[in-house]
């Protein structure tokens, strides 16, 4: 790792609970939708990251791009490319979460698509917080691999 870069979110944790003193309750007894909570950033800052790093675009642009993937119907195609590829325990995770009571939707989404992104995001954010960064990436790249989303087109 080189000195002064942040190379792994998994880092990012280690840095705020060494910094803030903090380290939460067993991430087991959280509810889906605070897993979905921060999943939905972990996962934004995947995608931000990698259209950022295909070079330098106008804000406008950024934000187009970043938002055919963050959406709920790219996300519901996503974790359905991917899913059989999950570990028991990850599917179960994804599961609670897709299934959880949801308490608003999305404005452009169909539900069952919504529901979808809403488990994915949950995923996204039990394997942050338990510091599997790496597995949670990997997860991303073969999802975004295996629904056919060429990187280097967005």
């Amino acid at each position: 790792m080189e000195k002064g870069k942040v190379t792994v979110m998994g880092d990012i944790l280690s840095e705020i609970h060494e910094r803030f003193d903090t380290k939460g309750a067993d991430i087991r007894t959280y509810s889906p939708l605070t897993l979905a909570y921060i999943g939905d950033a972990v996962y934004e800052i995947i995608i931000r990251t990698l259209i950022v790093e295909r070079g330098q675009r106008s804000v406008e642009a950024l934000h187009k791009q970043t938002t055919r993937l963050v959406c709920a119907q790219a996300q519901s195609k996503l974790v359905m490319a991917v899913y059989e590829r999950l570990s028991g325990e990850e599917q179960d995770i994804y599961r609670r979460g897709k299934n959880t009571k949801l308490h608003s939707t999305a404005k452009n989404a169909a539900l069952a698509d919504y529901k979808r992104a809403t488990g994915l995001e949950a995923l996204c954010g039990f394997l942050f917080l338990e510091g599997k960064t790496q597995r949670l990436v990997q997860i991303v790249s073969e999802a975004l691999e295996l629904a056919g989303v060429d990187l280097y087109e967005i």
